[in-house]
């Protein structure tokens, strides 16, 4: 993987692991009542769910290209119609009150839980792979790249929420969770999903 496919990578993941969701809430909410240490645990899950997904989407991408150009098109552009979707829906619920989670019991598991049925999770992980990874290169080379800093940046997202949760309490939910910031996070995945169909839509035409 190119300096210039990570790069893109890497912004894409900054704005996915960022915007704000249940994962967040969570973390938020596990440091608000545990403190920054022990909710870590929760931290630890998100990661856990994470390495798994990716593993998952290479082999579903690498599945993908094995089985056509054609199939791994039509991957990319559902992928990048899956971001619109997520800037839309980001864009309509931005006004939604959130309310803190009550801390689960077992915070490692509460956590695995919440970032498995988080409904951007698959469809997300898979739209990021379909985007970002390059065909020609072997995907055993390109998760070398792509695995620690999908990790790397996934961590520090949710390290800063817990932290946030911690020092700020119910103040943070109300930062993070402001209408404006929520908004601007949705206008970056529709544009980053119409871009990305804009340049996937010339090939459909050769």
């Amino acid at each position: 993987m190119g300096f210039e496919a990570w790069a893109l990578f890497a912004m894409f993941w900054v704005v996915f692991v960022t915007t704000p969701g249940p994962n967040a809430v969570n973390c938020i909410s596990n440091g608000m009542a545990l403190g920054f240490w022990r909710a870590l645990p929760g931290v630890a899950a998100i990661l856990t769910q994470a390495t798994a997904f990716l593993l998952l989407s290479a082999a579903g991408v690498t599945a993908l290209i094995a089985a056509s150009d054609t199939a791994f098109l039509v991957a990319k552009l559902i992928g990048a119609g899956f971001l619109v979707y997520l800037g839309l829906r980001g864009w309509i619920t931005a006004t939604r009150p959130v309310h803190p989670a009550r801390p689960a019991r077992h915070v490692y598991l509460h956590a695995l839980a919440v970032a498995t049925i988080n409904p951007k999770s698959v469809a997300g992980y898979l739209a990021a792979f379909s985007q970002f990874v390059q065909p020609d290169v072997p995907i055993a080379a390109q998760m070398v790249v792509i695995l620690p800093t999908a990790l790397t940046l996934t961590a520090l997202s949710y390290c800063g929420f817990t932290a946030l949760g911690a020092g700020l309490g119910r103040a943070a939910l109300g930062a993070v969770f402001n209408v404006w910031v929520r908004r601007t996070m949705a206008v970056c995945f529709l544009i980053y999903g119409a871009l990305l169909i804009g340049v996937a839509t010339p090939q459909v035409a050769r």
